[in-house]
C-alpha cells in the first residue's frame, strides 16, 4: 500500500454495497482518501463541491473490486494508491496499521510499542487509530485492548466482530501479531 500526504483538492465519491451497509468512497486525483461505513464515528459527508465517479477505471472503481474480492474471502491485503489527510503523527499509527497481518490482531499497548512509544502513548495511539479515514483499507479493526476486548472501533463494535470473523482472527491478545 502506498501512502501520500496530499491535500485534497475537489474530491471525487462513490458509494458501494458491502455486508457493513453502503460503503461511502472518496478520492483525490488516483488516491483514495476515504472510505466509510454509515453511522461511523467522526466522518464526513458527501461535500457540496465533491463529484460522483462511478467509473470503474479509476482509483474508486478498483477500490470496489478489491473490497468486493476482501469481503468474498479472496482479498488479503489491498493494493491502492492512499493519500488520506492528518497528522504526522496519524500518518505513522495508520502505516503501522497495515503492518498487522490479514487474520491477527494486535493490542493498543504493542502498537505504541512497535512505534517506539512508552506505555503513557498508548492513548495517543488509540486517538489516532480512532481518526483512521480509511476503515476496512487501513486495518484499525485489527487493533484490540489488552484484554483481549473489543474496544474503540468508529464503524461500530458489531462491524468489528464481523470484520475480525470475516479474517478468522482471534480476539486474544496472546495470539497477536
Amino acid at each position: 500500500m502506498t501512502s501520500t500526504t496530499a491535500t485534497p483538492r475537489t474530491l471525487t465519491y462513490t458509494t458501494h454495497p458491502s455486508p457493513l451497509g453502503e460503503l461511502l468512497l472518496a478520492a483525490d486525483g488516483g488516491a483514495l482518501v476515504a472510505l466509510s461505513v454509515p453511522g461511523q464515528r467522526g466522518a464526513t459527508g458527501v461535500g457540496p463541491d465533491w463529484q460522483r465517479d462511478d467509473a470503474p477505471d479509476t482509483v474508486l472503481g478498483e477500490a470496489r473490486r478489491q473490497l468486493d474480492a476482501y469481503f468474498a474471502g479472496t482479498l488479503k491485503e489491498f493494493d491502492l494508491e492512499l493519500a488520506p489527510v492528518g497528522t504526522a503523527f496519524q500518518h505513522s499509527v495508520w502505516a503501522a496499521l497495515d503492518d498487522i497481518p490479514y487474520g491477527a490482531t494486535t493490542t493498543y499497548g504493542a502498537l505504541a510499542a512497535r512505534l517506539g512509544m512508552s506505555r503513557a502513548g498508548v492513548r495517543a495511539v488509540g486517538g489516532a487509530v480512532g481518526r483512521n479515514p480509511l476503515l476496512i483499507v487501513r486495518a484499525c479493526h485489527r487493533v484490540i485492548g489488552a484484554d483481549g476486548s473489543l474496544t474503540g472501533y468508529a464503524g461500530g463494535l458489531d462491524r468489528k466482530r464481523h470484520l475480525l470473523a470475516l479474517e478468522g482472527a482471534p480476539a486474544d491478545p496472546a495470539a497477536t501479531a
